[in-house]
């Protein structure tokens, strides 16, 4: 039988390259996506097209009460949720002295209630199945700080705090835990920063270049598969040596 994988954040790109990828494994897969509503509907109508099973399916994963409808739909219609990437997050630029409550609070909402609020919400079945894999994507940031995005390094250590310690919680049920913390990449979010910035940041990475959705995707698949097993609570970060 498929696994059921749900991929907050899946409308555009690492949620939505981890999504094609699982759909190409055969999976059922959960497109979660919070206003990204187009986006998320032709990208799930072209993997239709192709044959696989892929669900589109709406939340803002800051409000619990929507990631328990979420988690309701997706049950009906593919399933319970075998594998969760909690990968929708948000990120901003500003000097610390300027973050407005509001900004900290919405961060931390998204970033880190998000995960969770759905790691609460798919843990019960899970543990009756005796399995299940949780994956949280965190930030390079989250392990060495961020100048100017205190609030968004503060949200993604955090999850990695939640990935160590959830591990040894479920450990003892079959459930593993671990945490992708990727290094600068490719995707919408990093749009803030001018083509000068990105050149100077492949500059520091050793290997040279920035990276891709599809290189992070792919650690993830990794960490969701039976060949990652006897891992757990752990944080890999795919950076290009940015961070050693």
């Amino acid at each position: 039988m498929a696994k059921t994988v749900l991929i907050t954040g899946a409308s555009r790109g690492i949620g939505r390259e981890t999504a094609r990828k699982f759909a190409l494994e055969g999976a059922n897969v959960a497109v979660n996506y919070c206003k990204s509503a187009d986006d998320a509907a032709a990208f799930c109508a072209e993997l239709r097209r192709q044959g696989y099973n892929v669900l589109p399916v709406q939340a803002d994963v800051s409000d619990r009460a929507q990631v328990q409808q979420m988690f309701a739909v997706i049950e009906r219609q593919l399933g319970s949720v075998d594998i969760l990437v909690n990968n929708a997050g948000i990120s901003q630029q500003k000097l610390f002295t300027d973050i407005t409550d509001d900004e900290w609070q919405h961060m931390l909402a998204v970033n880190l209630n998000g995960a969770f609020y759905c790691c609460q919400a798919v843990l019960p079945g899970m543990i009756r199945k005796k399995a299940g894999k949780i994956i949280n994507i965190s930030s390079v940031w989250g392990i060495s700080g961020a100048s100017c995005e205190v609030h968004y390094t503060v949200s993604k250590a955090a999850l990695i705090g939640l990935t160590k310690a959830l591990a040894k919680e479920m450990g003892p049920s079959g459930i593993q835990v671990n945490c992708v913390a990727p290094g600068v990449i490719d995707t919408d979010m990093n749009r803030c920063y001018d083509a000068e910035t990105m050149r100077s940041l492949a500059e520091e990475t050793p290997l040279g270049v920035i990276g891709r959705a599809v290189d992070i995707a792919e650690t993830i698949l990794f960490l969701a598969s039976e060949k990652a097993d006897f891992i757990t609570g752990q944080v890999v970060s795919p950076n290009g040596g940015f961070l050693i």
